[in-house]
């Protein structure tokens, strides 16, 4: 054990050396390799250039190998004085991951992040420009590290059953990466949205991308896994289940890694077809009956004498919460993969479009918000009815007055499905706020002091507890941003010219004037909007569109600025109760007009006809020389990148002086900033939840030194004594909630 153990540190050191290699290549513009030649340059900022690695096929697979090694040699660090009978099957089955994709990157054709340049280029393609942008700097190694993280649980479920230990001890040695695991994906998916919301031009953030989908699948059913694990920590309950969570949630993860890779279903997130796929595929096959077969084989030691024995309990609300979970899960699934369902029964495919998607997962969504009010209200085993009718009272009559209030002072009631979120959400946040309060009320009969640092002295000294609350907090906050946002938002393409104001959902927007700059990779057509509201000027917005060359093409005609890929800068104005949201689309007819006879003039230089400029004369013969003698081409060619830049300068300057109109896409969006809050609040409450107290560190020691000496129960905690006892809520802010 202590030499594969070390093995696999081995295994980061080589791993992390391999990558600072590639890095150093990216930093130093060494296009010898291949994958610096294809995805940086030397105009490339110098930023961007060392998040490139991650922009293409090969680097990304390098990325997720990497990733693996340093949660395996945490994983086995910490496990190192710890269940030995389940480590070495983890090890395995860690490092038979680690060895497919290390394999993978040498022997799967394509994907070698060393493989050489011929010939070696004297400058790269550049990054693709959809990629430019600081969220993409940081999404994808947020989502791989939330991919990879989930490793670390599922091979310990895999040694929990290999080696028949099935009590919760492979679910308290994990139970950390699971929701540092589950962290890092939502913090990827929250990038991934902002990037879409700012970067594509459409004006929203989801688009039920299959990629997009195949993220937020594993994000679903980790979250089901990480209240289902409390189960089983607490009533020794759910051992199926949770192993069935972990293995979906795995399997999931390869999923999103073989779609972005196989071109089996269109997306902008994905890198096309490649020879890739179905090795993944096979891995995919292999984890899925694999497991599933060793879990059918070891069913008579996973059943579990305790059952549930009150819908008036947590682990009740826990098993619909988690069902909610899975069947959100399986509607996304079915929608995602449908045209290749409908391509196999049918021969054609045909895709399932947002609509869809939104009719079926709203419904689930409510219940999802509903069950996370209730859940914290209710104890573990059974509560007596009495109690539960006290402690529903204050949040359903708040949500009652929330309902009139929208009833009677907006239109939200027009909109069924949102009214109903905003109901339930404002049930479920007073539930929890009743929490907060009550544990608050606790501490502060015990240590005095204010009201706000009771509260935050009992969060501190419940951790676990009360983060899971902030993080319920924070997905109420994203999901009413998301209802409020989509149920409400104003949509109009105005075209304005210079001078002109347009009135929409309250501002009024007044075209300034066209912008323009140029580089040697792309041009910029922009304009000056300044918008007013309620007769106050907010901040001027430029919203602009880029034109790129096509990727390798440091020069050629004007024309290529137009052939390459466009993308939308747009102009953001953002609050608390709506942002306004602009992006351009300048009107080229003129434009083109132009590029076409600077192109012709450019052209007419080369060839040095009669009339032409003394300079095209010059240019001319410098070409003819340099066809004859290669030495002389790099000055030939960067002269004409001077004459070049010269004539798409002067074409910039015609547009800014340019009068005629342009198309403006406006949008309003109310409370989309309180998705972004919410989202955040929540990852702040996982990392409440993840940082260990003081108490949980000596819970943990004894806990450990008991079940060496064998005498751990498959629970957390033992039976009540007396059936009254279950009935009793834990006073908030106790130790007795400490491991909730």
């Amino acid at each position: 054990m202590a030499s594969s153990r070390r093995a696999v540190y081995a295994f980061c050191a080589l791993l992390t050396l391999a990558v600072v290699v590639i890095e150093i290549a990216f930093a130093t513009d060494d296009f010898t390799f291949s994958l610096v030649a294809q995805h940086s340059s030397t105009s490339t900022p110098e930023l961007l250039k060392l998040t490139a690695m991650w922009s293409s096929q090969e680097g990304s697979l390098m990325l997720w190998a990497w990733i693996l090694s340093i949660v395996s040699s945490v994983a086995l660090y910490s496990t190192r004085r710890g269940l030995r009978e389940l480590v070495p099957y983890a090890t395995a089955v860690l490092m038979a991951v680690g060895a497919f994709f290390t394999g993978l990157m040498l022997f799967g054709g394509d994907v070698n992040p060393f493989a050489a340049s011929d010939p070696v280029p004297a400058d790269g393609a550049g990054l693709q420009p959809l990629l430019r942008h600081w969220a993409m700097m940081i999404h994808p190694p947020m989502l791989y590290t939330g991919y990879v993280a989930f490793t670390v649980p599922f091979a310990f479920a895999i040694g929990a059953l290999a080696s028949r230990r099935l009590d919760a001890s492979w679910i308290r040695a994990t139970r950390r990466f699971a929701l540092i695991a589950w962290t890092f994906l939502g913090f990827g998916l929250l990038l991934g949205a902002y990037w879409s919301y700012e970067e594509l031009g459409w004006g929203g953030y989801w688009a039920w991308d299959p990629v997009e989908n195949a993220a937020v699948m594993p994000w679903l059913i980790g979250t089901a896994f990480l209240h289902s694990m409390m189960v089983q920590e607490k009533r020794g309950m759910l051992k199926v289940w949770n192993l069935a969570l972990i293995i979906t949630t795995f399997a999931l993860c390869l999923t999103g890694t073989f779609l972005v890779r196989s071109g089996v279903l269109q997306s902008i997130h994905s890198f096309g077809d490649s020879t890739v796929g179905p090795y993944i595929l096979g891995l995919l096959a292999v984890v899925v009956i694999g497991s599933t077969a060793l879990t059918i084989s070891r069913l008579d030691d996973l059943r579990s004498t305790k059952r549930i024995e009150s819908l008036l309990s947590r682990e009740a609300v826990f098993l619909v919460n988690n069902l909610l979970l899975v069947g959100l899960t399986a509607i996304v699934f079915w929608g995602t993969f449908f045209p290749l369902i409908a391509e196999l029964f049918t021969g054609s495919g045909a895709a399932l479009a947002a609509p869809w998607f939104d009719r079926y997962t709203t419904p689930v969504a409510i219940g999802l918000v509903l069950f996370t009010g209730v859940g914290p209200l209710l104890v573990w085993r059974r509560m007596a009815p009495a109690t539960a009718r006290r402690l529903f009272a204050v949040p359903a009559a708040g949500a009652v007055l929330v309902g009139l209030g929208l009833a009677l002072f907006t239109d939200a009631a027009d909109r069924f499905w949102a009214f109903l979120i905003f109901l339930v959400a404002a049930f479920a946040l007073i539930a929890l706020a009743q929490e907060f309060w009550r544990a608050g009320a606790a501490r502060r009969r015990v240590s005095g002091g204010s009201m706000p640092i009771a509260i935050v002295g009992a969060v501190v000294r419940n951790r676990r507890r009360y983060g899971g609350y902030v993080v319920h907090l924070g997905i109420i906050a994203l999901l009413v941003g998301v209802a409020a946002s989509s149920s409400f938002q104003t949509k109009r393409d105005v075209t304005l010219r210079p001078g002109e104001t347009a009135e929409v959902a309250g501002y009024e927007l007044t075209y300034r004037g066209p912008i323009a700059d140029v580089t040697n990779e792309r041009i910029r057509f922009g304009a000056v909007v300044e918008p007013v509201r309620d007769g106050e000027a907010l901040p001027e917005l430029r919203p602009s569109r880029e034109y790129f060359r096509p990727n390798g093409e440091p020069s050629g005609p004007i024309s290529s600025y137009f052939e390459g890929e466009a993308t939308s800068e747009i102009g953001l104005h953002a609050g608390l109760r709506r942002d306004l949201w602009i992006a351009f689309q300048p009107n080229l007819v003129d434009m083109n007009r132009s590029v076409d006879a600077a192109d012709r003039g450019f052209t007419e230089c080369l060839r040095a006809g009669p009339g032409t400029p003394p300079a095209c004369g010059a240019l001319a013969a410098m070409m003819r020389r340099a066809a004859a003698v290669p030495e002389l081409r790099p000055a030939a060619l960067a002269q004409i990148g001077q004459l070049q830049g010269a004539t798409i300068r002067r074409v910039a300057e015609g547009f800014r002086e340019d009068r005629s109109a342009s198309t403006f896409r406006v949008l309003v969006n109310p409370f989309v900033t309180w998705m972004w809050i919410g989202a955040l609040v929540a990852i702040g409450g996982a990392l409440i939840a993840l940082w260990p107290g003081a108490g949980a560190r000596r819970r943990g020691v004894s806990g450990l030194a008991a079940a060496r000496r064998g005498r751990a129960p498959e629970g957390s905690d033992p039976e009540p004594r007396e059936s009254g006892e279950a009935n009793r809520q834990p006073a908030p802010g106790s130790d007795s909630e400490g491991s909730d």
